[in-house]
């Protein structure tokens, strides 16, 4: 029973369902009001700031997205609950986009129902207490062992920050070595199931047959050498966190398992019939476009969208070069003080970081660190790291900036409109190497979004 009375707007038309939810929760000490329509749920909307709305996705006329959306807009610190049928769970994903903070299938427990809505409570609190901390986040260039300054690191803190102390499913996506794990161990450790365990499983580095034993677990004699019963890693970290890295490497039968889980909360071991229940929070992870494996029938449609209510992506390491600097010197102190004898005041050349700038960094962070700990290895007991000492395709990393040819026409030309035909230019490849996300491509030139706006307009771009 809530510590202080909470009060929930229930709306649905069915009038049976609805009135038993009401009376459910007023037995646990909620004051609720009904709505039959969406209509309906607007007017008591305009009367009165309740705690939480639940409602229908589906309703004559206003729907239940409509119901959301004025509930957040008049009540910013309003809890939405959305409830909708199996086959429009897109729609339940959508409405979360908008503000709801869960969403549950029907048909549902009530326990189910005050499992989401008592947790809905808990994260507003949490959210609550943690306001200071967000107001803080444009200074900071450090959050969880992850380091950057540039824009979209420190929209990438704020984004963790908000969705660490939730208890929704999260898809990491990004290029091999952008720091996917690194990232979710940021989130546990910043949850309210940071006291319990973080298990991590690589579904790509697992061979498909033991994959299933390894997250379902399996009970004596389920196959030839089971001589014992033994946990998954889905029971192991109930309470806690599970980290799936690699999913899109799943096979369409796992797939299927997974989702029944994450749908039910339950599983079994492979080789039992018995049902097991358990709380484990998901965040998955993958380095290829899930919504490209959707539209080839490889990867399971209603999997992605359980998977992908919250999106973290992350950016490769040559769209954020001005980390480049401070993450150098963050490996320089971190593995020059596990040496022996530590070295952790050993520096970089500025002939050797502008080649760090201009190197593209395939492998991202990973590859990064990795060179600081081969430089460290080959500039010996010196007292800074030289180009010499970097890998050879970094030495041959040229400097980034733009050489210009112009093949000058004797008659002459019209200075502004080459400049024009250039800055054309540069923006329609920026928009090619960011598949036509704006912000993207202004990071990629250097530029703010507004003022990348402002000059496509004036070009026509």
């Amino acid at each position: 029973m809530p510590g202080n009375e909470k009060h929930v707007l229930i709306v649905e038309d069915e009038a049976p369902l609805r009135e038993a939810t009401a009376q459910q929760l007023s037995d646990q000490g909620f004051a609720v009001v009904q709505a039959g329509t969406g209509e309906q749920a607007l007017e008591r909307l305009a009367e009165f700031a309740f705690d939480v709305v639940v409602t229908d996705l589906r309703l004559p006329g206003v729907d239940g997205t409509q119901v959301l959306q004025a509930a957040v807009e008049r009540y910013p610190e309003i809890i939405g609950i959305v409830v909708t049928g199996f086959g429009t769970v897109k729609g339940a994903v959508e409405a979360i986009k908008v503000g709801a903070a869960d969403f549950i299938t029907k048909p549902f427990q009530f326990d189910e129902l005050l499992h989401v809505l008592s947790s809905a409570l808990e994260q507003r609190r949490l959210k609550s207490e943690n306001a200071y901390l967000r107001s803080q986040l444009q200074e900071r260039y450090r959050f969880e062992g992850l380091v950057g300054r540039s824009r979209v690191m420190r929209e990438l803190f704020q984004l963790l920050e908000t969705v660490a102390p939730t208890n929704s499913t999260i898809l990491i996506t990004g290029e091999t070595g952008t720091g996917k794990e690194l990232v979710a161990r940021a989130i546990h450790h910043n949850s309210p199931r940071r006291a319990h365990r973080l298990s991590a499983l690589n579904c790509g580095a697992i061979p498909e047959t033991l994959l299933e034993t390894e997250l379902f677990g399996h009970v004596r004699g389920a196959f030839t050498g089971a001589v014992e019963s033994r946990p998954g890693r889905l029971e192991k970290a109930h309470k806690g966190t599970l980290f799936l890295d690699e999913v899109g490497t799943m096979s369409p039968a796992l797939q299927a398992k997974l989702l029944r889980v994450l749908q039910e909360r339950e599983l079994e071991r492979v080789g039992d019939t018995r049902l097991i229940k358990i709380d484990v929070r998901v965040i998955a992870a993958t380095n290829t476009d899930l919504t490209e494996r959707v539209a080839h029938g490889t990867f399971r449609e209603d999997l992605f969208y359980r998977l992908n209510v919250i999106p973290v992506p992350l950016p490769p390491l040559r769209s954020r070069r001005e980390d480049i600097p401070l993450l150098t010197q963050h490996f320089l102190r971190k593995i020059g003080s596990e040496l022996v004898p530590a070295r952790p005041q050993v520096g970089l050349s500025q002939e050797a970081m502008r080649h760090m700038m201009a190197y593209e960094w395939p492998g991202n962070i990973r590859q990064l660190e990795n060179v600081i700990e081969r430089s460290l290895a080959f500039s010996q007991d010196r007292s800074q790291i030289d180009l010499d000492d970097l890998p050879p395709e970094i030495q041959a990393a040229t400097d980034p900036a733009v050489e210009v040819h112009v093949a000058f026409p004797d008659e002459g030309m019209c200075f502004e409109d080459y400049v024009h035909d250039v800055e054309r230019e540069l923006i329609r490849q920026a928009l090619k190497k960011s598949d036509g996300n704006k912000r993207q491509a202004a990071d990629l030139l250097q530029l703010k979004r507004t003022t990348l706006i402002e000059k496509m307009k004036r070009l026509r771009t």
